[in-house]
């Protein structure tokens, strides 16, 4: 109301204005052709000028329109055309949200040609395509994008490589994705399509180097990225310890790990095994030692007593660690290892047995049986033989055995033979 108002006092004021103006400003307009004249004031001269300048430049647009009828019709049908293609694209794209993909596809490729998005017809068409298990159709689909729109090498080669995924073609998948992130490092989407091909085609070496990257972006959470780098980094020490005549690449790969993984008791026992195998004991005991000083684990210290290095100097440092650790099974039984390496036979005697009363196992009383038979103690030997056995007996899985009791054994029903064959043996 307000705004009424205010435009109702400024038209007055405008008006009272020019009214003022024309009376001030007398003159007039004088036009003579021939013996003929027209005279007028000069302000409704000034409106009528006005009036026929609107309506000559009018005249001159229509005038124009009318001289180019074809090509004003061609941007007509053209609108039409392109707007009853977005209408075709959207009920294509609803079907393929649907799982409606055949008719998804046909909707897409139909509109297409007149669609403002050429590329996203191909593409979802592509897509429709391939989950009806039509794939040399979805890669016609894919020719046809690239070739509808310019730059558009990023968005087919990430659907095809997507594609590639999904029909289990790793190896194809890999060498698209690995071309485009050398033109597009740290795309998001292509990172994560990169994990899934490094771990569908088993490349440990370049699932390791993506971590970092997938890290940086934020696309993998913390739990997930130390499992794949552990899962990496043992099969890579894993693959490399088979071949021990190589030991400094499997060094090289301890070097390169996250300092969170050198933790690992898994990967700390893996690469013990790995320097073991490639005759570098020294190493392994550096490892185990300082590892087991960080933090104790029966796994580490079993391993330790199973090393092949200066016993006497093992033995005094596994010592001290039962100082500290005094009923410790496992650290006895490596002691009671360690003590026949430095042949203490009755120290290890007293170890193994220490570690059986604390924990009974059957590995102890192997030892302790193994040992004993060495001694000539034969009925001991035999004892700790049957404690053994049947520890170990107790670790096994349930299952059905057999009994004292007599029982009868199952038997096959007798084969009857076809009519046609006892006829001829009768013949």
């Amino acid at each position: 109301m307000r705004k009424l108002i205010l435009i109702v006092v400024l038209g007055l004021a405008l008006g009272a204005l020019f009214g003022q103006l024309m009376m001030s400003v007398p003159g007039y307009w004088l036009v003579r052709v021939g013996d003929t004249s027209l005279q007028t004031s000069f302000w409704f001269g000034l409106v009528l000028l006005l009036a026929a300048f609107i309506v000559l430049h009018f005249g001159l647009r229509l005038l124009m329109r009318l001289t180019r009828p074809v090509s004003r019709f061609k941007v007509w049908n053209s609108r039409a055309r392109n707007r009853n293609a977005m209408k075709r694209t959207v009920r294509g794209l609803v079907a393929l949200a649907e799982g409606r993909w055949k008719k998804a596809e046909k909707s897409l490729v139909k509109a297409a040609d007149d669609s403002s998005t050429p590329l996203v017809n191909y593409l979802s068409a592509a897509l429709a395509a391939h989950y009806q298990g039509r794939y040399e159709q979805a890669d016609t689909l894919l020719k046809r994008a690239h070739l509808s729109t310019e730059g558009a090498d990023t968005a087919v080669g990430m659907m095809q490589a997507q594609l590639m995924l999904d029909r289990q073609q790793y190896e194809e998948a890999l060498a698209i994705l690995t071309r485009l992130d050398r033109h597009l490092p740290n795309h998001p989407q292509v990172l994560k399509q990169l994990k899934q091909a490094y771990l569908s085609v088993s490349d440990w070496d370049g699932l390791r180097h993506l971590m970092p990257r997938l890290g940086a972006q934020q696309l993998v959470s913390r739990e997930e990225r130390e499992q794949l780098e552990q899962r990496a980094y043992r099969e890579l020490i894993g693959q490399e310890a088979r071949n021990p005549g190589d030991i400094e690449r499997v060094r090289n790969l301890w070097a390169d790990m996250p300092d969170h993984l050198r933790t690992n008791t898994d990967l700390i026992v893996l690469y013990a095994e790995a320097l073991v195998r490639g005759h570098e004991e020294g190493i392994a005991e550096r490892l185990l030692r300082h590892s087991l000083k960080e933090h104790w684990d029966s796994r580490l210290v079993l391993r330790y007593g199973l090393l092949d290095v200066d016993a006497r100097r093992q033995l005094v440092l596994a010592e001290k660690w039962l100082q500290e650790r005094p009923n410790d099974p496992d650290l006895l039984l490596t002691l009671g290892r360690l003590s026949l390496r430095n042949a203490y036979w009755g120290k290890a005697q007293e170890y193994f047995e220490a570690s059986q009363r604390q924990r009974p196992s059957g590995v102890a009383c192997a030892e302790l049986a193994r040992l004993y038979a060495n001694l000539g103690e034969h009925q001991k030997s035999q004892l700790f033989y049957r404690q053994s056995v049947e520890l170990l007996d107790k670790s096994l899985p349930s299952l059905p055995q057999p009994s004292e009791e007599p029982h009868e054994e199952p038997h096959e029903e007798p084969h009857e033979e076809p009519h046609e064959e006892k006829q001829s043996k009768t013949a």
